[in-house]
């Protein structure tokens, strides 16, 4: 059995799940003490809702950045191509690569032909509220509740032979009835476990946010 350090009630879930296309062809490099292989994948997930103004669909697509190391790369990636298929599951992670501080680290992946697919953009997690709700209307007139969370999880690093730790800060995002509950009855430091996608704020870093689908407040 593997020894962890740290209480495990002070751990959360974190598990994310991304099935898209490849941005561009993965630049495989290999590091010593032990060889091992690693990549920095860019993946694209798309969304489409109705716009009721204009009564047409329109689509969103988000680019996810997605570090694999290890066997897997040379299991599913050797061969990959733009546009292939790529399926991801893996964790929230502030390793910084390219400048991007948001990066969803492999612990799966799986690599089909080229074609189309729908795409899949999901994250499971529980973590801490560290900032009350602040609610903020669109300018559809739609209600918003913005917080923060901290999510601290561990993952075993085959590499390393070691569990690692890892600290992640997002905000957290909540639209319609969820929000007004939230920002009523919601605590610094609750407990909350968070259904959702990953989203990207349209600024120069493309910061990374969790936008919920469903919330459960377990405090």
């Amino acid at each position: 059995m593997y020894k962890i350090n740290s209480p495990v009630q002070n751990h959360h879930l974190c598990a994310v799940t991304l099935l898209g296309n490849l941005v561009a062809k993965p630049d495989i490099r290999y590091r010593a003490n032990p060889v091992s292989a690693i990549t920095e994948l860019t993946i694209a997930t798309s969304s489409k809702w109705l716009d009721k103004k204009t009564n047409t669909y329109k689509e969103w697509t988000s680019y996810h950045h997605v570090k694999v190391e290890g066997p897997l790369v040379e299991q599913a990636l050797l061969t990959a191509e733009k546009g292939d298929i790529i399926l991801v599951q893996g964790y929230l992670s502030n390793i910084k690569e390219k400048s991007h501080l948001s990066i969803v680290h492999a612990t799966f992946i799986k690599k089909f032909n080229k074609g189309y697919t729908q795409t899949v953009n999901q994250i499971m997690c529980s973590g801490q509220l560290t900032s009350l709700a602040q609610v903020v209307t669109t300018p559809n007139n739609k209600t918003l509740a913005q917080m923060n969370i901290t999510i601290n999880h561990q993952d075993y690093s085959i590499d390393k032979q070691c569990w690692q730790n890892h600290s992640v800060d997002r905000e957290l995002h909540v639209w319609g009835k969820q929000a007004l509950y939230l920002v009523e009855k919601a605590q610094i430091g609750d407990n909350v476990m968070i259904e959702g996608k990953l989203s990207y704020l349209a600024t120069a870093d493309k910061t990374q946010f969790i936008e919920a689908k469903i919330v459960h407040r377990l405090t």
